[in-house]
């Protein structure tokens, strides 16, 4: 079985599918991101899925929480393109340190700088992302913490994710050029 995941060519877009582009997807610099051009072969998902992906100011948690969990999502599923795109641009107003960056790839939970609700965010994100659920005993704390809404908001964060990410390596997007690359 063939697939084209490839680019849709632009910048000049079908007017059908610029309209969609103009009405859910931002551009960085006037160039839209390599990922909503393979969106793009897909009119149905560009507008199902829509480039905020629960990045709105309405969201229950703070930008560093949602972060957390973009961040570990796309690293447990080794998808350097979209965690290098959320490093370079929302790093800086999330607060993290280079270290907590790395960690976010690399070893989080045990990392410095995480707080308490921060490392049980990293590791709630770690089971989701092996099992599907998680333990009982991380399910009791992740209850005690996160109010109802904040929970859905994480699970839906981390399924989301998961689904951007499959999408960016079977495409084998390569990492824009401005964006982060994984720590060695």
């Amino acid at each position: 079985m063939s697939h084209d995941l490839a680019l849709l060519p632009g910048p000049d877009f079908p007017p059908a599918i610029q309209e969609i582009l103009d009405r859910y997807y931002p551009s960085r610099d006037g160039e839209v991101l390599s990922l909503f051009r393979v969106f793009a072969r897909s009119p149905r998902l560009m507008k199902k899925l829509g480039a905020a992906g629960l990045l709105d100011a309405a969201s229950p948690l703070t930008v560093r929480q949602r972060e957390i969990v973009i961040l570990r999502t796309t690293a447990n599923n080794d998808c350097e393109y979209e965690w290098g795109v959320h490093v370079t641009v929302f790093a800086g107003a999330a607060g993290f340190s280079d270290a907590q960056i790395r960690a976010t790839r690399l070893a989080p939970a045990e990392s410095e700088g995480w707080d308490e609700k921060e490392q049980l965010l990293l590791h709630a994100v770690d089971q989701l992302h092996i099992n599907g659920r998680m333990d009982e005993p991380t399910s009791q704390r992740f209850t005690a913490c996160w109010s109802t809404e904040q929970q859905l908001e994480i699970l839906a964060l981390c399924g989301y994710y998961k689904t951007i990410s499959m999408i960016a390596n079977t495409a084998a997007l390569p990492t824009e050029s401005w964006a982060a690359r994984f720590p060695e």
